[in-house]
This record gives C-alpha cells, structure tokens and sequence, in this order.
C-alpha cells in the first residue's frame, strides 16, 4: 500500500519572528523548486509564529500545523487555542499527546482524544503521539504501553485522510539515541496491526505511522526504509533549512 511520506517538524518552544521567516521560508523556496516532491512537508511552529509561517509558505506547498489544541471550541479558557482559531489561522495539522505534553502536563488518554476529536471537528488533520519510556521498555512493555495509548488516544471518526500516528520512544527525544530501524520498525508494525483491529485493514494500510525520536539526515534513510515507517516527527533536525531538507531528501 502507497502511503505519502510525511516529514513533519515539531519547533516546540524555538524561535523568533526572524528565526521563523528564515526557516519558514528557506523551506519553501526549496518546495517551490521541486517538482512533483515524493513527500508531504509540514512544519509545526509555537503559537505566536503560526500566522507568519503561513504566510511565508503559503503557495509554496509547505503546510502549516500546530503543537496542540483545547478540546473546546470556544469559552473561558485562558492561555488554551480552539482548534478552529488554529484553522482560521492557516494551519491544517495539530499534534495531540506530545510525550513533552504527557509529562509536563498529565496529559492522559482520555484528553488527547478529546483534543483529537476537537481538531477532527474544526476540519484539522490530527497527529495523534504515543510512546513508551526507557522503564517502560526495559520491563518489556512497549508493545502494550503502545497499544494501551492506541486504543485510549485515537479519535473516533479517524482515518487515514485525517489521522496520523507518530511513535516516539520517549528515550530516544531529544536525547541523540535513536531507536534501530528493527526496533522502531517493530513498534510501527505492532501499531499497524492494533489500528486493524480497530478501523479495519482498508483503513490501517492506508494509515501513515511517523518516526519521532532523534531523526536526522544521517539516519533518516535508514528509518524511512522500513515497511512501515512513513516518514518523521522531527525535533531538533527541524530547525534547521539543511538538517530539515536533508532528512526530506532522504525520501
């Protein structure tokens, strides 16, 4: 089953306006000069920076997302973004259930789908993390700790034109250490089989399952070469013009 790589890069909390315009744009100049490109672009910026980064990119074939989302369409929530302002903003991704959005803010399963279905419903396609820790592996949990957030994480209405699972051993972020491509490869495959015990072969074939931990131009092929592994969430390699393209050139 042909799946469009995504290569998807999470700036978390970086940069400025300027730092934006550069790397923003140095990204889409660089789609502009490329025909038919055998892969899907997207950048995922702060909050503040969401508006300039659609701007800069718009025709450029560069999309835009963001880090996260309120459940809520609107109301008395200070400091929290609807998924529609997002939407009217120029993003047409957010990401739900980062690891960092997990542990910094306990976010459980049971939000992240409500935030899910909150994106789904404002017309946003959704990024929907999972991952175990090192504990969790090292007890031999990770194929159910994955599982587990599967099935509490997953939005109901999902498939495949509207939801994209990212896998990002919680070890391997940020920290150099990337998971083998057997291992990760392991991982994606086992999500891949729990996806068609929930939405169906049709549907889980065509799904794509990204790679986020500690990506970068130097293993990207490698990764990206597995059967199951459809492209990449990407910190740090993502903020930079050079390391960003290389891992998109890597496809």
């Amino acid at each position: 089953m042909a799946r469009k790589t995504l290569i998807a890069g999470n700036w978390k909390m970086n940069g400025l306006k300027k730092d934006a315009r550069a790397l923003a744009g140095g990204l889409a100049r660089k789609m502009k000069k490329t025909k038919r490109p055998p892969f899907e672009m997207l950048i995922c910026p702060p909050f503040p920076l969401l508006g300039l980064a659609a701007e800069v990119t718009r025709g450029s074939g560069v999309k835009v997302g963001a880090q996260d989302c309120h459940f809520s369409a609107s109301g008395a929530h200070t400091g929290d973004t609807s998924a529609a302002l997002l939407k009217n903003a120029g993003c047409a991704y957010v990401i739900v259930g980062h690891s960092e959005r997990r542990t910094d803010h306990a976010e459980t399963d049971k939000l992240i789908k409500a935030k899910a279905e909150a994106a789904l419903a404002a017309g946003l396609k959704v990024i929907v993390c999972i991952g175990e820790t090192l504990k969790e592996r090292k007890a031999g949990q990770t194929l159910a700790v994955n599982r587990k957030q599967l099935r509490g994480s997953l939005p109901a209405g999902a498939t495949a034109a509207n939801t994209v699972i990212a896998y990002e051993p919680v070890w391997a972020i940020g920290t150099g250490v990337v998971a083998t491509p057997e291992q990760a490869q392991e991982v994606h495959a086992a999500i891949r089989k729990a996806l068609k015990s929930k939405l169906g072969a049709g549907e889980a074939d065509k799904m794509r399952i990204l790679y986020g931990g500690s990506m970068k131009p130097g293993n990207a092929a490698e990764l990206l070469g597995q059967p199951d592994i459809d492209g990449g969430l990407i910190g740090g390699a993502s903020l930079t013009v050079a390391d960003f393209w290389g891992i998109a050139e890597a496809v």
